[in-house]
């Protein structure tokens, strides 16, 4: 029997109800590490059965399920917009203001500086291991792979206490390099299949990349001051978390259909209105309904993205190269993101002073999410799709379990004040 929409939905529901309760009750993780965690392990159980039982086809209708949600579009083309929103709501922008310039050379050159140092170690070292991928496509899974995830970044840092300018830079830098990140991917895959786009010339990719980004922003300006002024002009709690709604879905399309980055224009519309729009904008009880309602359904989509990306290793394939390849690529990425944070850093650091410690824990904190799962899915089909998503599963696996459980520790040594 075929699973409808409805049904897909009821389960994932039921799913993160369930997993939810277990994790509070047993496993007391984070919400989301201890969802994703409970979920992978029930997906590998599901796998072990039918290792064991070959007839048994248990994870079939699961996978079939799977099939139907289509995670890189439902993410990418539906959830991110509203996941992004929610976050940047709560960006403080004087502390964002005071590491702008921080925030904009991890965002635009860190992630340039990590996409090839990714892509030329990755290059290498899976060759070394017999895994034939062509330069091309190893640069596609650096520039994928490069972008920390505002998802699960925001997520963490709402457990633990860091320093407000060291919490701005972590925070700013993960809601916009994932924009970065995304028109990086899309140019790269571009010039890897052969497209319009394989002609264009390091000056021609710099313009695309400045339209598409500059693009965004500019977007994300206008409609926030658009829905400021719509804001201001009412006093009806209900009809603005509408408005709110309808600039963060109404803003993404234009976006798409603009051809300049959605995730960028979300992100500054949703500073514009956390800060402008709640400070000038809303009535008291506005403000407490608006933020309420974002923060709440913010939880709800941060619940279904961890438990799909938990899911997901069952419509990832695996052998044993890519195994192996996987397992080079976590210190692959952990020093490609050494690099994209401390080049940066050291550069701006002749004209301005930095928490010390701040790169280790800028390093540790880069966590990867559901954004480079779902690019990954997203990679047009051919020999390279299937080893790329297994090693950028597996990135994203180390990145929230364990850099996400040990970030605390990480942080409260790096910047342990000296005696």
């Amino acid at each position: 029997m075929a699973l409808s929409i409805f049904d897909v939905v009821a389960a994932l529901f039921g799913l993160v109800a369930l997993f939810g309760y277990i994790n509070h009750k047993v496993l007391k993780l984070p919400h989301s590490i201890g969802l994703m965690v409970i979920a992978l392990a029930a997906a590998l159980v599901l796998i072990a059965i039918e290792f064991v039982f070959p007839a048994s086809d248990v994870h079939g209708p699961v996978t079939a399920a799977l099939a139907t949600i289509d995670f890189d579009k439902t993410l990418l083309n539906g959830m991110l917009s509203f996941l992004l929103f929610a976050g940047a709501l709560h960006v403080d922008l004087p502390a964002l203001r005071s590491q702008l310039m921080a925030i904009t050379a991890m965002s635009t050159l860190g992630v340039v500086l990590s996409t090839f140092t990714v892509g030329t170690l990755a290059w290498l070292g899976f060759g070394w291991l017999g895994l034939d991928m062509p330069f091309i496509w190893a640069l596609a899974f650096g520039a994928l792979i490069s972008p920390t995830d505002p998802v699960a970044v925001l997520g963490i840092l709402k457990t633990i206490k860091v320093p407000a300018a060291v919490e701005a830079k972590i925070a700013g830098e993960s809601l916009f390099n994932d924009g970065v990140g995304v028109v990086v991917f899309l140019i790269v895959v571009a010039v890897a299949a052969g497209g319009s786009e394989a002609a264009l010339g390091p000056l021609d990719v710099a313009e695309l990349f400045a339209l598409e980004a500059g693009g965004g922003a500019l977007l994300g300006a206008v409609a926030g001051y658009l829905a400021f002024r719509a804001l201001a002009s009412l006093d009806e709690y209900n009809l603005e978390i509408m408005v709110t709604l309808a600039l963060v879905t109404v803003t993404y399309a234009v976006a798409q259909a603009l051809h300049v980055s959605g995730p960028l224009a979300v992100v500054v519309a949703g500073i514009f209105i956390g800060n402008q729009g709640v400070a000038h904008a809303m009535s008291e009880t506005t403000r407490r309904y608006l933020l309420g309602f974002w923060e709440l359904l913010d939880e709800i989509l941060n619940s279904m993205l961890f438990l799909l990306i938990g899911l997901e290793v069952l419509v990832v394939q695996v052998d044993l190269i890519s195994a192996e390849a996987a397992l080079l690529a976590i210190p692959i990425v952990l020093l490609a993101r050494f690099i994209g944070v401390s080049i940066p850093l050291t550069l701006l650091s002749l004209r301005q002073s930095f928490t010390k410690g701040a790169v280790p824990v800028l390093v540790w904190g880069g966590l990867r999410g559901g954004i480079s799962v779902a690019l990954a899915l997203a990679l047009p089909e051919g020999p390279q799709k299937a080893p790329i998503l297994a090693i950028t599963y597996a990135v994203v696996v180390f990145s929230i379990v364990v850099q996400g459980l040990t970030f605390k520790t990480v942080v409260s040594r790096a910047l342990k004040p000296e005696a």
